[in-house]
């Protein structure tokens, strides 16, 4: 027995010894990369430790990297795929259905609501990510290096409002264009802006309601500026982490295995921040339950009632997928019926396309 005791400390000597070794054997690496916005819960608590604390720790200090922050930049967050694309950061990370201006395909898995909870908007991207991938190698020169959520879009407004009802003939502020396509077919009016410009548009009144993350809202200070949450889910806003193909293949093979290992292990525990922010953000928006990510605070809720969710639901099927079916195109629909469709329980009907 003692003898196996040796042996098995012995193997896990070895195993550890291999691994540090292996890190050791790592050729000095260094890399730019444009991070997500700095106050989100997800930036703070995953992304920002990985890259100034897991990297040069996991590889023995022989990858390190300048991480800055795409607000901390004054970068839009529109801008962040294309500096990616032109080598002027290695790695950058953005919501990723902002670039379906580019291409349509950016937005298939986070459609306006068609994904109500987290598990099925993971489900779901993951159906689409490897169509995400080849439009974002062969477009934007980036390899795809993994998706995350922020927790559920929903509407933030500076009046009481009842319901869907209430939303028309408001300016609301949008980022993509189903969520665009969404509004307006409930009678308001979309006004896009970035993230950073929101807080003073509702103070001011540029806007009367926004659409953000619960949790994410909340660690930018929109309770300070916003009366009203209405949790009506307008998708995931997703984001994703990507490298510049050239700086990858610049890599040695070593590292490119190290970045590969260590980028699944990021997705993974984004996904799983998501999951909190999700169950904690109404109850730091409303000071009601738990609150570790956020702030407390005292806006009022008004539930969603299933006469609005069954509305919402028609609209999704007959505006949004269906406007979003003819921008991508017949194939382009087909492959996500076959796929994003089965998941979501959704179908895009190719006859109206």
């Amino acid at each position: 027995m003692a003898r196996r005791g040796a042996l098995i400390v012995a193997g896990l000597a070895l195993i550890a010894g291999s691994f540090a070794a292996s890190a050791q054997e790592l050729p000095k690496t260094h890399v730019k990369v444009i991070g997500y916005f700095s106050n989100l819960a997800q930036t703070k608590n995953v992304e920002e430790p990985f890259w100034k604390t897991d990297i040069p720790k996991e590889s023995k200090g022989q990858v390190t990297a300048d991480y800055s922050n795409v607000d901390v930049l004054g970068v839009s967050d529109f801008q962040v795929l294309r500096m990616t694309k032109l080598g002027v950061t290695d790695f950058g990370t953005s919501d990723i259905s902002k670039m379906a201006g580019d291409d349509p395909v950016f937005e298939g898995c986070d459609l306006a609501g068609i994904s109500n909870d987290i598990a099925t908007a993971r489900k779901a991207c993951d159906a689409w990510k490897p169509v995400m991938a080849e439009a974002m190698a062969r477009e934007f020169n980036t390899k795809l290096l993994g998706l995350a959520p922020n927790p559920p879009i929903v509407f933030w407004c500076r009046e009481p409002i009842k319901g869907v009802a209430d939303l028309k003939g408001k300016k609301i502020r949008v980022f993509n264009k189903s969520q665009t396509e969404f509004i307006a077919a409930i009678g308001g009016t979309t006004v896009t802006m970035t993230f950073p410009e929101v807080v003073p548009a509702l103070q001011r009144g540029v806007v009367d309601c926004a659409l953000t993350g619960t949790l994410s809202g909340n660690t930018a200070g929109w309770p300070e500026v916003s009366k009203v949450l209405y949790p009506l889910n307008m998708g995931w806003s997703i984001s994703y982490q990507s490298a510049n193909l050239d700086s990858w293949k610049r890599f040695a093979p070593a590292v490119q295995d190290f970045f590969a290992k260590q980028f699944v292990k990021l997705e993974n525990d984004l996904w799983a921040i998501g999951e909190k922010a999700t169950e904690e953000g109404v109850s730091c928006n409303t000071g009601k339950g738990a609150c570790t990510l956020g702030k407390v605070a005292h806006m009022s809720l008004v539930p969603v009632s299933e006469a609005d969710k069954e509305a919402a639901k028609k609209l999704e099927q007959s505006v949004v997928l269906i406007a979003w079916g003819k921008r991508c195109g017949k194939p382009c629909a087909q492959k996500w019926n076959d796929s994003v469709g089965k998941i979501v329980g959704l179908q895009i009907p190719i006859d109206k396309l």
